[in-house]
C-alpha cells in the first residue's frame, strides 16, 4: 500500500486504524501453495486466532483454504462465512469435554491434544474420526512465549505416549484420522521443522486410517529490511518429496496440510497512529501516539519488532525516537528508533500489523478498540467500526442498589 493511501484512509477513517491489503494476503497463499505444488492434496487452513475479522475469513475461503480454529466461537465465526463443515478443523488445548462435544455436533474435523479427554471421547462417540497432536519434543520458534513442540509444552501428547493413543483406540474403537503437530512460530531452521516431520511420519504409519497429515506453521516473515524469514520454496522442496515418499511407503494418497496464520496475514496488515505529543527528556525524544499496548501488545508481550514509517513526513532527516503509548503502565513500542523527523499530528506506521494485532486488542483503560479497513483491487472498505462508549457499557448491568449505611462512630467522625 502506498503512504498516500494510507494518509488518505488515516484521514478518512481516523486513528488509531488497522488496515489490510488483500494483494499481499493473495500472494502469499499462492507462494505457499506453489512451494508444494508437487503434492496432489495439498490444504492449507488459515489461522483464524491470527486475524479473525469475518471479510478476511471469507476472502482466504474464496481463494481455497480451509479454517484452523481453537474455540468454539472461532468455530462459529467460521461458519458464518458459508465454509463446508468439513474444510474447518478445531485444535483446542485444555477446554473442557463438553465443548469438544458441542463443536463435534456441527461437523468440523476434531483434533485431540490430551489422552484424558481423547479416552473420554473416544467412549461415548467411538463413530466420530478425530485427529491427534502429538507433541515431538522439538524446541522451535522466536522466543519460548511461543515454542510450543517441547518437552515441557503444555500442548499435544507427547511422542512417547504413542503406545498409550494405540491402547486408547483398541479400547473404544475409534477411528485416528489425522496425526498434526505444530512446534511454534518464526521458525527459520529448516533442519529442524524436517526432523520433526520425520517423527510425525513415524507416528502416522502406526495408525492404519490416516487421511491426512497436519504440520502446524510457524513460517517466519521478515519485519525490516534485510531480515530473514522462513525459505518456504526450499522447505517446500524437501518436504513435498519426503511426504511423497511416505504415501508410497503408506499405500495411499492422503493430504499434506498447514494452518498458516502470521504467513499469510501479517506484512498485509499497517497498523496507523497518529503522534499527540514530541516529549523531550534528559536523555530521550518520546514520540507519544494515540494508541498503546490496548491495541497493538505484541512488542510488549513477545519483544517483538515493527518497522515504524512516519508516513507524514518521509523524506524528513533522520532522527532517534522512543515510540510510546497513551496507556498508563509503560507501553513501549520501539526505544531509541531511527524514524524521519516526527512532529505533533503526524501519522506514523507500524508494519507488519496484520497477524495478533487486533486480534489481541483489548479495552484497556476502557479505550475503543479501533477500526479496521480492508483493502480489495486497490478500493477500501470499512470492515469493523471502531467502537463507541456505548460499546463499552453494552453488556454492563448497571444495579441500582442503596449505600451501605454509616455506623454511629463513622458519622461522629464525619
Amino acid at each position: 500500500m502506498e503512504r498516500t493511501q494510507l494518509l488518505e484512509l488515516a484521514n478518512k477513517y481516523g486513528s488509531p486504524l488497522y488496515v489490510y491489503d488483500t494483494d499481499k494476503i493473495e500472494t502469499q497463499y499462492k507462494r505457499l501453495t506453489s512451494a508444494f505444488n508437487s503434492v496432489d492434496n495439498l490444504k492449507l487452513n488459515y489461522a483464524v486466532k491470527a486475524l479473525s475479522n469475518v471479510n478476511i475469513l471469507k476472502f482466504l475461503t474464496n481463494l481455497g483454504a480451509g479454517l484452523d480454529t481453537v474455540s468454539i466461537q472461532e468455530v462459529q465465526l467460521s461458519l458464518t462465512t458459508g465454509i463446508d463443515p468439513k474444510n474447518i478443523i478445531y485444535t483446542p488445548n485444555g477446554v473442557s469435554l463438553q465443548e469438544i462435544e458441542e463443536v463435534a455436533k456441527l461437523g468440523v474435523q476434531i483434533n485431540i491434544d490430551n489422552l484424558s479427554i481423547l479416552e473420554s471421547f473416544g467412549q461415548k462417540h467411538p463413530e466420530i474420526p478425530v485427529c491427534v497432536r502429538i507433541n515431538p519434543h522439538i524446541m522451535a520458534g522466536g522466543n519460548s512465549k511461543i515454542s510450543v513442540g517441547h518437552i515441557d509444552s503444555k500442548f499435544g501428547i507427547s511422542i512417547h505416549q504413542v503406545p498409550h493413543i494405540k491402547r486408547v483406540v483398541e479400547n473404544t474403537g475409534m477411528n485416528i484420522n489425522g496425526i498434526h503437530m505444530h512446534t511454534g512460530s518464526d521458525i527459520l531452521d529448516i533442519d529442524t521443522f524436517l526432523r520433526a516431520s520425520e517423527i510425525l511420519f513415524d507416528v502416522a504409519k502406526q495408525f492404519k486410517n490416516i487421511d491426512f497429515i497436519d504440520f502446524g506453521s510457524g513460517f517466519k516473515v521478515p519485519y525490516k529490511e534485510g531480515d530473514i524469514s522462513t525459505d518456504i520454496e526450499q522447505l517446500g522442496l524437501q518436504l513435498s518429496e519426503r511426504f511423497n515418499d511416505f504415501c508410497t511407503e503408506y499405500g495411499k494418497e492422503i493430504t499434506l496440510m498447514f494452518e498458516p496464520g502470521k504467513f499469510l496475514v501479517s506484512e498485509a496488515g499497517s497498523f496507523l497512529a497518529k503522534v499527540n505529543v514530541v516529549k523531550q527528556t534528559t536523555s530521550t525524544v518520546f514520540a507519544h501516539v494515540d494508541s498503546g499496548f490496548n491495541h497493538l501488545v505484541r512488542p510488549m508481550m513477545y519483544d517483538s519488532y515493527h518497522h515504524i514509517t512516519n508516513i507524514s513526513n518521509p523524506s524528513g532527516k533522520d532522527r532517534y525516537y522512543s515510540v510510546v503509548g497513551y496507556i498508563c503502565e509503560t507501553d513501549t513500542f520501539a526505544s531509541n528508533r531511527r524514524i524521519s523527523e516526527i512532529s505533533e499530528e503526524d501519522v506514523l506506521c507500524f508494519h507488519n500489523a496484520g497477524a495478533y494485532c487486533f486480534s489481541m486488542a483489548s479495552n484497556y483503560n476502557s479505550r475503543y478498540i479501533p477500526a479496521e479497513v480492508m483493502i480489495v483491487d486497490g478500493k477500501d472498505y470499512l470492515i469493523r467500526k471502531r467502537q463507541t462508549m456505548q460499546d463499552i457499557l453494552q453488556n454492563q448491568v448497571v444495579v441500582d442498589f442503596a449505600p451501605k449505611s454509616k455506623s454511629k462512630k463513622e458519622k461522629v467522625t464525619a
